[in-house]
């Protein structure tokens, strides 16, 4: 089993980003599980979303302590709260920046990695929603969902228009993680 934990704030789609992994995996045919966790938040305010994702049926319910893989969708979040916290030595931390991994000053043994997906949002979609962005750019360099499952995870949650652009975002981030990341 692999094990997600998202991060983001609320408004930015953390919630639905985890559910469109599950759907992608299930769409692969693979069992997932996706659940958030948040109390009575408001806009903007820290948000965590968790996935398992098992070619078994999955059992546990609880919180994710020790996740495989991070996606931070929001990166004034470091240092406000230990996004790192649990994630394995040998874990993958997708980081929304245009900066450079070695420039955010992480304590982790786990690998980097960071994108753009806000930027590529902005051009693509037109909002600075970038969950399917950073979606997509986790299926590329984690292989752990297909391209083929996010397309129809996206296209079963949203009208043709949106699910148009945000597959658009997808693809862009999937082509910048086979150059940047050579996948």
């Amino acid at each position: 089993m692999k094990e997600l934990r998202l991060h983001g704030r609320g408004g930015q789609g953390v919630v639905t980003a985890a559910e469109l992994v599950a759907q992608a995996a299930f769409a692969d045919g693979k069992y997932a599980l996706a659940f958030p966790s948040f109390g009575s938040e408001r806009m903007g305010a820290p948000v965590q979303s968790f996935v398992r994702i098992s070619d078994h049926p999955i059992r546990a319910r609880n919180q994710i302590y020790a996740p495989d893989y991070l996606i931070v969708q929001d990166p004034t979040l470091i240092g406000t709260i230990d996004v790192t916290a649990g994630l394995k030595a040998d874990g993958l931390m997708i980081i929304d920046t245009e900066k450079d991994p070695g420039k955010l000053k992480l304590e982790t043994r786990a690998k980097v990695l960071t994108i753009p997906a806000t930027k590529i949002a902005l051009e693509i979609i037109g909002r600075p929603i970038q969950n399917t962005t950073l979606l997509g750019y986790f299926a590329a360099v984690t292989h752990l969902i297909s391209f083929e499952g996010v397309k129809k995870a996206i296209g079963n949650r949203f009208p043709i228009a949106v699910a148009q652009k945000n597959i658009a975002a997808v693809e862009r981030a999937f082509s910048l993680a086979r150059e940047v990341a050579h996948v």
